[in-house]
């Protein structure tokens, strides 16, 4: 097979596939009965016209039925007069007319013949357009439920083109959600082990409460020890106030000797 010949099938291929995949088959059942309808038409206008020659042809034999009629009068008041030449005049006339009839009768039985054939192809067509019409109703009423019945499949089970995308859609969100998350978690422990510092805060911050915390135990454990001491001088210091430090006792001072001891020494 030659390359062009290839091409020519691959181009044929494509363009039935396409063709294929853009056709509905409810408009090519309502354009196949639009036609048929103009074909009845057309054999119907064809049964008014043979109707209207058969009529016409009616017509002009009845007209030259009524100028025999009178030829032959004429003929028989002519032959009455003793007119024969006249009446014989009359009558030739008469025998011409009558040939012209005898054609036209000849004609008009071919038109009623083929007007009859036209009426009763008329009437088989018309009801093969009503057959397929009722067929047509029936395939298209099929179709578009079988058509509902996929998409509705599709939707549920998520193949469809537009569930397709929004699926991916969702799957995307959802992955881009606990990406976040983990990031999210990721820099919250960094901060809280001190490996990423914190950009609002001033600096040495973290200097700053940690020395906090140590004056906070350092003034907790004063406050302690004023308490036990009041609690063993039995005084109860009031809410939120510090034991009074105890007063400085004075220095001891030595006992007096007795006056034989001063002697003595």
């Amino acid at each position: 097979m030659s390359i062009m010949k290839r091409m020519g099938l691959i181009f044929r291929s494509k363009a039935n596939t396409a063709l294929d995949r853009a056709e509905d088959p409810r408009q090519t059942l309502d354009y196949s009965y639009q036609k048929q309808l103009e074909l009845l038409q057309k054999v119907r206008r064809g049964v008014a016209d043979v109707a209207t020659s058969r009529k016409r042809v009616e017509l002009q034999m009845n007209q030259l039925q009524q100028q025999g009629d009178k030829l032959q009068g004429q003929a028989q008041k002519a032959l009455g007069a003793g007119r024969e030449d006249l009446a014989r005049e009359a009558l030739t006339r008469r025998s011409a007319l009558q040939t012209q009839i005898d054609d036209l009768q000849t004609q008009h039985a071919q038109l009623q013949a083929e007007e009859e054939k036209l009426t009763m192809a008329s009437q088989r067509l018309q009801a093969k357009v009503e057959a397929f019409r009722t067929r047509k109703e029936t395939i298209k009423a099929t179709y578009t439920a079988a058509e509902a019945q996929t998409k509705i499949g599709e939707a549920f089970s998520g193949i469809s083109e537009e569930m397709s995308d929004v699926g991916l859609a969702v799957q995307r969100a959802e992955d881009k959600t606990a990406s976040m998350q983990a990031r999210a978690g990721a820099i919250d422990e960094l901060m809280a082990s001190g490996a990423l510092d914190d950009a609002s805060q001033a600096p040495n911050s973290d200097i700053d409460r940690e020395l906090a915390t140590l004056s906070a135990g350092s003034d907790v454990d004063t406050e302690l020890e004023a308490m036990k001491r009041q609690l063993s001088s039995g005084e109860r210091p009031a809410l939120g106030q510090a034991a009074p430090e105890p007063a400085e006792q004075p220095a001891e001072q030595p006992a007096e000797l007795p006056d034989e001891q001063k002697r003595e020494g």
